[in-house]
């Protein structure tokens, strides 16, 4: 085991780096510990301060609400990073984190202020009493008094549950959509974006309870169950929002893979090269998939067919 670098875009890696920091934590702190007594002058200090840090309450206590947090929200990321977004199951597991998310708020603050404690006395750090007076460290400005129950239950543990559910809520509800409709004034004016917003409604609604689109996986196939169920002339505006939205990268693990395939594809050896040549590059190293089963034969045929209907012209 190793602690994983969190990337700064898929959050299922700090998911990772937290359950290891947790499985590592003995180590970690023997490692912090050495390096403050026998490291280089530079690092001593920084080593000290950060054997200080993860040793206290505070810092346990966030450490496993964070991976409880992001433990439920970790199939969510994982549907989302894929290339082809898996429609239904995505509005699934964002509805299935939510509910998690409220559980964890009614019931989950005695389980978890008892994994806490079991694991600070397990590297004998001290367990705060609830009870006492929250005592803030460093320089602070005067605030509210308060108990250490309520700084972590609701300053805390409250506060950072709901802020994950309000991220679920603004990510995933029908104003995202009506103002990706409002980049197209060609196609949705005032009146046809207050049609859609009904339109929207109902289609949401009735997709919901009809099996036929419950194994759907991606825009694409969306568009296509629509044509199949003859939903596009019940919601044509519905589906016009579809097909517009077939033509853009709505999948950010896309764009991601581009600019990860840019820094091999455009070197410091072949920094040199157009725009054009980069794109020709880059489409068959970021496509792969497709262009393995692209055989010479088939070039060929390609090839041969352009040039018999350029000769029919």
């Amino acid at each position: 085991m190793s602690l994983k670098r969190p990337g700064d875009t898929r959050w299922s890696s700090h998911d990772g780096t937290l359950i290891n920091l947790i499985h590592l934590f003995s180590s970690i702190a023997d490692v912090l510990e050495y390096v403050g007594e026998n490291g280089d002058d530079s690092y001593r200090a920084e080593a000290d301060d950060v054997s200080e840090i993860i040793n206290r309450f505070e810092f346990i206590f966030v450490l496993h609400l964070m991976k409880q947090i992001l433990g439920i929200t970790h199939e969510l990321s994982q549907v989302l990073q894929k290339k082809d977004q898996d429609i239904v199951n995505a509005i699934n597991l964002v509805k299935v984190a939510k509910a998690r998310l409220q559980i964890m708020r009614e019931e989950g603050w005695e389980v978890l202020l008892t994994d806490v404690s079991k694991f600070c006395d397990k590297y004998e750090i001290i367990v705060l009493d609830m009870d006492n007076e929250f005592v803030p460290r460093g320089r602070v400005r005067r605030t509210q008094k308060m108990k250490n129950l309520h700084y972590y239950r609701v300053e805390i543990f409250c506060s950072v549950i709901d802020m994950q559910a309000q991220e679920l809520n603004h990510r995933f509800d029908l104003e995202k959509l009506l103002r990706l409709a409002s980049y197209y004034p060609s196609e949705f004016s005032g009146v046809a974006l207050d049609e859609l917003e009904n339109q929207l409604q109902s289609f949401i609604f009735d997709m919901r309870i009809d099996e036929n689109f419950s194994q759907v996986s991606g825009i694409g196939g969306l568009a296509q169950k629509m044509v199949s169920t003859r939903k596009h002339e019940i919601f044509p505006l519905v589906y016009l929002l579809v097909k517009l939205s077939l033509i853009l990268p709505v999948a950010t693990a896309s764009v991601e893979r581009a600019f990860s395939a840019m820094k091999f594809i455009k070197s410091s050896l072949r920094n040199s090269m157009g725009d054009q040549l980069l794109q020709d590059c880059l489409v068959p190293y970021i496509e792969n998939d497709v262009f393995v089963n692209v055989t010479n034969e088939t070039i060929m045929q390609r090839f041969q067919m352009i040039k018999n209907r350029r000769e029919m012209l």
